[in-house]
């Protein structure tokens, strides 16, 4: 008599058992630690699931290395292959070296070095990495292609029973730790394993738990699937969450999450940055971009979810240190609401400190662009910060009732690239200094106040405040001649009340910025 198959849910529960003996062969548990949100307001209890520190700084360990022990010894000699931008080739890697399987890893020409060799590190010379395509699912094809051709077994990044079971141990941990229950969960999606697995397990226990799935406004693949009730391919893909960026859920994990989640949220690459900067400041993590995708869509929630306990997974850590550092610099990192507004203000001495005294004190200017473009009028770019975003609603008639017309370019692509034009041609004898100032209110003002007013005309500013106790500044002063201006620097002193530095740039380099004079 043939044996009647188990549902899916089961039969991904059963796995979840069986992934308990596999797994910790290759890893320990990870720490599941409390995050106190900042500021005064109400908000909910969470509870993080640190899979960052996980061996290979993400969760994706769990699920390779328990399809990867189930191989078969037939299988196992035949080497298996797959294809990743990250996080799924170093669980490959660290399995293929402790079991002692060749691997071939198909990745994208686009994935950063840092993951290469984060990928060598943990297989050593069990691995070996094929460049392929410039997206993942290019190199999925040419995964797919070596699967055929050489007999290898392809190890599926989430669309596999024993992958997803391997991820749902970590929700197995979650349970085991005594910290639960807990009223909801907010789980990340990419292809849909991880959620799967996790909210399989966690419905088991706490049948009433609410589960969210999360994903990226530009990258929701499940959402499109569950709204389509089937798997359907999005024709365009974000990738600023690259360990989310899927262009298809998978079939299994689809048809289990279609029973376990609740919703689906999606979160903007904005909400995600301020997620990062929140899970450094107050728990020291270092998550990428897909790894605080969960944490976004609870603060982007706080208020509703106040007093309830919430669960969230920080998936990974595996980020560039340059990307990091874009992340860190992006207005959405920052607690407070900004705008950025350009000014038409008259082109003449003392205009620039008239407009700063009377309609921007008292407000923090977290970026300042302006090159002179015209002999009558100029047009600064001032990105202003606050925590009452009341303030830029009066902003504007504050601006008109003092005689500057403005226009709004928050979000403007010539902002974002701090492309500052400036004509040489309309400058009389330029001078440009290099200004690092102190970060405190007043500083840089008290600077063009005492020691530029009246003196020299304000030709050129770049300035974006960096989070530093020092601000640094490029500024371009034009004067009538070449003796006021030699008087001017021969006067001013390198350190000075509220600035540390005050370097003029050499000769070379000012013809660089406006040509021969």
């Amino acid at each position: 008599m043939q044996r009647e198959e188990l549902p899916l849910d089961r039969r991904l529960r059963q796995e979840i058992l069986f992934a308990r003996e596999r797994v910790y062969r290759f890893g320990q548990p990870t720490p599941l630690e409390r995050l106190t949100l900042p500021g005064d307001g109400p908000g909910p209890e969470i509870w993080v699931k640190r899979e960052d520190l996980s061996p290979i700084k993400a969760y994706k360990w769990r699920g390779a290395c328990n399809r990867m022990a189930v191989l078969t010894a037939e299988e196992a000699a035949r080497g298996v292959v797959t294809a990743s931008a990250g996080n799924h080739a170093q669980g490959v890697a660290l399995a293929a070296k402790q079991l002692n399987i060749r691997a071939r890893i198909h990745m994208p020409r686009s994935t950063p070095r840092v993951k290469q060799d984060a990928v060598r590190f943990h297989g050593g010379q069990m691995v070996e990495i094929l460049l392929s395509g410039d997206s993942y699912d290019e190199a999925v094809m040419a995964a797919r292609e070596d699967e055929a051709s050489s007999g290898a077994v392809y190890i599926h990044a989430y669309d596999d029973l024993q992958v997803m079971a391997g991820q749902g141990t970590l929700a197995d941990e979650v349970v085991l730790s005594g910290h639960g229950p807990f009223d909801a969960a907010f789980l990340q999606i990419g292809g849909g394993g991880m959620a799967a697995g996790v909210s399989v397990w966690l419905k088991t226990y706490w049948p009433e738990m609410e589960i969210i799935g999360v994903e990226g406004i530009g990258q929701a693949s499940m959402k499109a699937a569950l709204e389509a009730g089937h798997p359907t391919a999005l024709e365009q893909v974000d990738i600023f969450c690259d360990g989310t960026a899927v262009r298809k859920a998978g079939e299994i994990p689809f048809l289990a999450c279609q029973g376990t989640l609740d919703r689906v949220e999606t979160v903007t690459n904005a909400e995600v940055s301020r997620a990062i900067r929140t899970l450094w400041e107050s728990l020291r993590c270092v998550s990428e971009p897909s790894g605080a995708m969960g944490l976004a869509a609870v603060l982007k929630n706080r208020a509703a979810l106040a007093g309830k306990k919430i669960l969230i997974v920080v998936t990974g850590a595996n980020i560039d240190v340059l990307q990091l550092g874009l992340i860190a610099q992006s207005e959405g990192v920052s607690r407070n609401a900004s705008r950025t507004l350009r000014v038409r203000i008259p082109e003449h001495p003392g205009t620039m400190l008239e407009l700063l005294d009377e309609c921007f004190q008292g407000l923090n200017i977290a970026d300042f662009q302006y090159g002179k473009l015209d002999e009558a009028e100029a047009w600064p770019a001032f990105t202003i910060t606050a925590e009452d975003p009341a303030v830029f609603d009066t902003l504007p008639a504050k601006l008109e009732a003092h005689g500057f017309a403005s226009e709004d370019l928050t979000g403007a692509i010539d902002i974002a690239f701090r492309a500052i034009p400036l004509r040489g041609d309309l400058l009389a004898c330029p001078a440009f200094l290099r200004l690092d100032f102190y970060e405190r209110p007043g500083a840089l003002h008290d600077f063009l106040d005492k020691l530029v007013r009246g003196r020299a005309n304000l030709c050129y500013f770049n300035y974006r405040q960096s989070g530093e106790r020092v601000g640094r500044a490029l500024i371009g002063l034009d004067f009538e001649d070449g003796e006021k201006r030699s008087a001017f620097l021969e006067s001013v002193p390198e350190h000075g009340d509220g600035y540390r530095s005050c370097k003029p740039l050499d000769a070379a380099t000012t013809k660089r910025l406006v040509g021969d004079q």
